[in-house]
């Protein structure tokens, strides 16, 4: 049975902060990472990193493969202590709001092992200080250097790590599978219903932008309701809470790799709850932020999610959700407004308000026309991946869950991994 040693992380590792900068800095140049690009992340996500100046950047501020990037400071709490690790031989920084922890001999210790090790709800607790783990405003590098770690050798911090790593290697390529079939669904309701290449196109008359067979439909007639959320109280017992974060998949506590998990509760009346709730179909609307840019994202809800909580989730307070006449017109009511996002024909509905805060202009949306084909007009592609989007997020929500419930056990040594 391998030994387990007990090392404080300031005697295995060096650690320091990020670059600080002005805004002017940011600019092409040098990947960075920052807060907001944690997440719930194992790795980060380079393709979606902001760049700065490589004028900011000191030789010494370039992170290299291996290293881990804690959250050192942020107003929420939630997020301090977050860490990822870099797997690539890439030019990259980090901002100052982070720390680098670099292990000074990795023929001893094997980072990868480490990111998971940084995972677990007992080192968080030696982190934190508390015996519960509880959130804190900042991590400073003395208070992560004191933390202390119980690591066995590094043939079996491999061996655990390998394990580990198999469940994120799956998640990534389904989550890279859910990216290609959203670009694939854009492109095809793009070519057939804005550009009109649709099949059978060639033979078909068109008048007025609007192909023989087809109609035009406004949006409030393609509802059966539409209603506001509600926020509630927080609560043991009521509903679940759809947030706006959610919608945008930025909440890392409450959604996994796109499928949602410990949504928040609130407490709601019974009579709210039967008049709100949502179901198969619905399509939640954000409709204020203070960003603008994040006012008029949707989510469509899918039988998992139902299958999942049940009939008691609702959306919050500043979102809407749309109810629509049958399953083909959530498709394509859903796959128009992810159209219009990605593109610039959604901008016309967005409104600068007062005190920062950003709206949609609902009302004005609900004259806004869309082409609908007659029933005779297949759309069984965009359902199919619909379907398969939905899919895969349910296999990234049970890999994830089966990963953490392996984790603790792994590190705790309460479930050993047999010598070769």
């Amino acid at each position: 049975m391998s030994e387990w040693k007990c090392y404080k992380l300031n005697e295995i590792s060096s650690l320091s902060n990020g670059i600080n900068f002005d805004k002017s800095a940011y600019t092409s140049g040098v990947k960075l990472i920052g807060v907001s690009d944690f997440k719930n992340r194992i790795h980060p996500d380079y393709d979606s990193l902001q760049e700065v100046d490589s004028k900011v950047v000191k030789s010494g501020d370039y992170l290299e493969k291996g290293d881990i990037v804690f959250v050192r400071s942020n107003g929420n709490k939630e997020l301090v202590g977050r860490c990822m690790m870099i797997d690539r031989d890439i030019p990259v920084t980090y901002s100052g709001f982070c720390i680098k922890l670099r292990l000074k001999d990795k023929k001893l210790f094997d980072p990868v092992f480490f990111n998971y090790l940084f995972r677990t709800r007992q080192f968080k607790k030696s982190m934190t200080g508390t015996a519960v783990g509880a959130n804190i405003q900042n991590l400073s590098q003395s208070r992560l250097g004191s933390c202390e770690v119980n690591v066995p050798d590094i043939e079996k911090q491999k061996e655990i790590a390998t394990i580990l790593s198999r469940y994120d290697s799956l998640i990534e390529n389904y989550q890279k599978q859910i990216k290609l079939l959203e670009e694939a669904a854009q492109r095809l309701y793009k070519e057939w219903f804005v550009d009109l290449h649709f099949p059978g196109h060639e033979n078909t008359k068109i008048v007025d932008g609007v192909p023989e067979g087809w109609e035009k439909k406004r949006v409030g007639d393609m509802l059966i309701s539409h209603m506001n959320g509600g926020w509630g109280k927080d609560s043991s017992t009521g509903s679940n809470v759809i947030q706006a974060s959610v919608i945008r998949g930025t909440d890392i506590d409450k959604i996994k790799g796109g499928v949602f998990d410990d949504l928040p509760i609130r407490f709601h009346t019974e009579k709210e709850i039967l008049n709100k709730h949502l179901e198969v179909n619905d399509i939640i609307l954000e409709l204020s932020n203070g960003n603008i840019n994040n006012v008029g994202r949707t989510l469509r809800i899918d039988d998992n999610l139902i299958k999942q909580y049940g009939k008691r989730v609702i959306c919050a307070s500043f979102c809407k959700f749309l109810r629509p006449i049958d399953y083909r017109i959530s498709i394509i009511l859903f796959s128009e407004f992810q159209d219009m996002h990605n593109g610039s024909r959604m901008q016309k509905f967005k409104k600068n308000g007062a005190n920062g805060i950003n709206n949609f202009d609902f009302q004005e949306f609900l004259k806004h026309e869309v082409l609908v084909p007659p029933v005779s007009f297949t759309i069984k592609e965009l359902e199919i991946i619909q379907k398969s989007i939905s899919d895969y997020r349910v296999q990234i929500r049970l890999l994830s869950e089966a990963r953490d419930r392996l984790l603790p056990k792994l590190m705790s040594r309460e479930l050993q991994i047999k010598n070769k």
